[in-house]
């Protein structure tokens, strides 16, 4: 196990080829700020360098996954000029389109709750394993007179508009079987089993599919959205006409014929 010190507010470690990133400000609620953002976006792109790493998990210290941002911190910008403003929106931008687009799986990890922007942070995920006990998500920020405007975007191809209308418009917390119901969430476990679970899931994608093809599978649903149904079939076919001519793809054919395991 590998684990850096370069961070403040988060933790990142990585072992059996997966990358463990973690909001740590638990009296804080892992409330995000400036400082937290720049770090988780260092963290993922750290992980997305590394060759050794298969699999990101997103987790958080203490009570909540993530509360939102920080009290101090939204006063602070509440002072900024709009080109102020643009920048530090910027930031969160970035963050969660790096997240969305990059090309390892990124599995979120849910206790407690998952609030407004930290509501975001789990939207973006690939995966996200909810505690059935303690997780909540809600996108929160109508009630305190501002918008959910990036995540909305991401939530939209989650969930679908009908369902992030409501979300978006109500501003209510729902539980984790609630988030399952409408397909905001993958799995909801207990609170005793999630850690154990997580790990488990995220040590099968790493030890059972193609480095390759993840990040293949990744670009593919980052860009099909939004084209032509010509555009996108084509740009498909391509896709799928490259990915025969990788290394990993003749590996695992080789692997089949001989009926061995392929050892990604």
């Amino acid at each position: 196990m590998t684990l850096s010190t370069d961070y403040t507010r988060i933790k990142y470690e990585t072992d059996h080829r997966i990358c463990t990133i973690t909001l740590s400000r638990p009296e804080k609620h892992n409330a995000l700020d400036d400082l937290m953002i720049s770090e988780l976006t260092s963290a993922f792109q750290s992980a997305q360098r590394d060759s050794e790493v298969k699999v990101i998990m997103l987790k958080g210290d203490g009570e909540s996954f993530c509360s939102g941002a920080d009290l101090e911190y939204l006063q602070r910008i509440s002072k900024y000029d709009f080109n102020q403003n643009q920048e530090d929106s910027n930031t969160l931008m970035r963050l969660f389109l790096h997240m969305y687009t990059q090309r390892k799986p990124v599995i979120a990890v849910v206790q407690g709750n998952a609030l407004a922007g930290g509501c975001g942070l789990a939207t973006v995920c690939d995966i996200i394993v909810a505690s059935r006990e303690t997780a909540h998500f809600g996108y929160t920020e109508v009630k305190l007179g501002f918008i959910p405007a990036i995540v909305l975007f991401f939530l939209v191809r989650r969930v679908g508009e009908g369902r992030a209308r409501e979300l978006a418009l109500r501003g209510n917390i729902l539980s984790a079987d609630e988030a399952l119901q409408i397909g905001l969430v993958n799995y909801v476990v207990p609170e005793t089993e999630i850690e154990n679970y997580s790990q488990s899931l995220a040590l099968e994608i790493a030890k059972n599919c193609s480095p390759s093809s993840l990040g293949l599978i990744k670009e593919l649903f980052s860009r099909i959205h939004g084209m032509s149904v010509n555009d996108a079939l084509s740009y498909a076919s391509n896709l799928n006409a490259l990915t025969r001519m990788t290394d990993d793809y003749k590996k695992g054919i080789e692997s089949f014929l001989k009926k061995e395991p392929t050892k990604w």
